[in-house]
């Protein structure tokens, strides 16, 4: 019988960290919830207890105060006994124009996608490599890729995300650290609700267990849904003078 991970999730309030909760507890790992929202929280172990085995507790983490991050983790590792793997589904959202009307919520989305969740990062790093490593994955975006006419902004953070999980991963493998981003496309959550969906739209529950096989496969990049990982090869290697063109 596989060794249950001991795993924190920050991001547990909704969406894909809701759904990967779910996924996790009802093939018995244990868990630790973090996110901003008490009673989100509280619903998602909720979930979790009807699906497979009740989280062992939660602690409040919001990516806008990293003056909590040591302090969530520190509660994290004590419910636990000390955790082997680390999720960030966490992130902030806004489509281009929203962003370019407002520097404000403009600087919010950067400092939310890519400065807090590097310090997180770098927090869980390392107390992961201090017990022999472990497991971190992060979830960036496709949006980060190449630069994007529809998603400058937004892709800008989670391209500088993606470049940090691909660096950490090169420095800290041989340590025990494997570090797993993935690059979800269009998934059904509450982060994209209102906006188009193209036809291979992804549900939560699938992405999540997409996401999990990968984190036991030690892997360093999976893309969600599956289709977003031929796409975005044709996409990376279109030249600029054609994606000037194109709105995708």
């Amino acid at each position: 019988m596989k060794t249950p991970r001991k795993i924190v999730l920050l991001g547990a309030t909704k969406g894909m960290g809701r759904a990967l909760s779910r996924v996790l507890s009802a093939r018995g790992d244990l868990l630790f919830l973090l996110g901003r929202d008490e009673e989100d929280l509280a619903k998602t172990q909720a979930d979790c207890a009807v699906t497979g085995s009740e989280p062992v507790g939660f602690a409040l983490c919001d990516l806008e105060d990293p003056t909590g991050f040591d302090a969530a983790l520190g509660a994290a590792d004590l419910a636990l006994g000390g955790f082997d793997t680390v999720i960030v589904t966490a992130g902030m959202f806004a489509t281009q124009d929203a962003l370019e009307r407002d520097p404000v919520l403009a600087a919010r989305v950067l400092t939310v996608n890519f400065t807090n969740t590097v310090v997180f990062c770098e927090f869980a790093r390392k107390m992961l490599l201090a017990r022999g490593g472990g497991a971190l994955c992060v979830f960036s975006s496709v949006a980060g890729e190449r630069g994007r006419k529809p998603i400058v902004i937004y892709g800008a953070s989670k391209a500088g995300l993606s470049q940090y999980l691909e660096g950490l991963d090169h420095k800290f493998r041989a340590s025990g650290l494997r570090v797993l981003t993935v690059k979800p496309g269009f998934v059904h959550t509450g982060m994209t609700e209102g906006l188009k969906a193209p036809p291979f739209a992804g549900e939560p529950e699938d992405v999540a267990r997409t996401v999990v096989h990968a984190i036991d496969a030690g892997k360093a990049v999976v893309y969600a849904p599956m289709p977003w990982a031929p796409i975005m090869a044709v996409i990376r290697a279109l030249p600029r003078f054609v994606m000037r063109k194109v709105g995708f």
